[in-house]
């Protein structure tokens, strides 16, 4: 597995990213990943909507619960045919009772916390954390990746009106 550092930081300090973050124009690696119900999810099984792919290493953190919840409020405006879905390394049970106190229902938050599938398969794995990194990754309908963001600063809120742009884009 391939690891690449000086891509993010954490407070300033430098991490470890393992695997390989795809590229615009590569074909989405498919990765299974549990719902808050414990069963699996398979990222083939959503094509034909696009997808926005949203990596946070935890939602009991500041930025994380304020960037899910924007992404929520966002996804009743893009569409039917539009998923949002928000993966970290949080265990199922504590992803439920965190939607269920943020009132979160339009974004699928889903853990990656068994094999850290989505992690490798997207480059978004911190070594030294093992958690997964700030990223957003817009998948069209064909399963083909068109927008990357990978935010540099972990403890930074993605830049949401560039991916809310790269998902018009798509509509």
């Amino acid at each position: 597995m391939e690891e690449h550092t000086g891509l993010i930081t954490f407070m300033g300090n430098p991490l470890t990213l393992i695997g390989n973050r795809p590229a615009v124009g590569d074909k989405a690696p498919d990765f299974t990943v549990l719902d808050n119900d414990l069963a699996p999810v398979e990222f083939s099984s959503l094509r034909g909507n696009v997808c926005v792919l949203v990596s946070v290493p935890s939602l009991d953190t500041p930025v994380c619960d304020m960037e899910t919840r924007r992404f929520n409020d966002e996804a009743g405006k893009l569409g039917d045919d539009v998923r949002i879905l928000t993966v970290s390394m949080d265990l199922p049970f504590a992803q439920k009772r965190w939607c269920g106190a943020a009132g979160v229902d339009k974004v699928q938050t889903l853990s990656d916390h068994r094999d850290a599938q989505f992690g490798t398969a997207y480059g978004v794995l911190i070594k030294e954390l093992r958690l997964l990194a700030r990223a957003v990754f817009v998948v069209d309908r064909e399963g083909v990746v068109r927008y990357v963001q990978l935010v540099e600063e972990v403890t930074h809120e993605p830049d949401y009106e560039a991916v809310l742009k790269a998902v018009a884009d798509l509509s």
